[in-house]
């Protein structure tokens, strides 16, 4: 975990990582938007390469997604090529949060190894000093459709908090 009073050259390091993981999400080169509010964990590999990034954020609110109801289909695939594909909405009404995701990534090849659930039950363990946070208590900013999809399956409901970064509706 790479704390904001960290040396120069490790935030220096995880600015490197935080643009090609924006890259590779396909953001915008968005800025983080309170930058001294935020933890970054990394997953290092056994030959010392960045596989996986998790950056968090304290918040005060998040939104539920509203979930729609799949179609009938006749196979696995068309279910996750349908929830790739389709819009999502979220409720207009706020609910406390303490912990917003703003990114979390796993390189390619690495996917589908239990990665980033590892990432966010160290993130829920070590947010803040002495508690555990509950999956309530987390949101994601605007996942993709890959996200999505991890965050459903994380959580154990497709009507999981999100938030908007950009919104800079950070805790005080």
């Amino acid at each position: 975990m790479v704390l904001p009073d960290d040396p120069k050259y490790a935030l220096k390091k995880v600015e490197e990582i935080r643009e090609m993981v924006d890259n590779d999400l396909g953001f915008q080169q968005a800025p983080l938007m309170c930058y001294s509010r935020t933890k970054t964990l990394l997953f290092i590999s056994n030959d010392k390469k960045v596989i996986g990034c998790l950056i968090a954020e304290h918040i005060q609110w998040g939104y539920r997604v509203i979930e729609e109801k799949v179609p009938e289909v006749s196979s696995e695939n068309e279910k996750v090529i349908f929830e790739r594909q389709k819009a999502w909405c979220c409720s207009t009404s706020p609910e406390p949060a303490i912990c917003g995701i703003s990114r979390i990534w796993v390189f390619s090849m690495m996917r589908r190894k239990k990665i980033a659930s590892r990432m966010i039950e160290c993130l829920r363990s070590n947010f803040i000093y002495g508690s555990y946070l509950s999956k309530e208590e987390i949101a994601f900013s605007d996942p993709t459709p890959d996200g999505k999809l991890f965050a459903t399956q994380y959580c154990g409901t497709g009507q999981f908090l999100v938030y908007n970064f950009l919104n800079g509706q950070h805790q005080t």
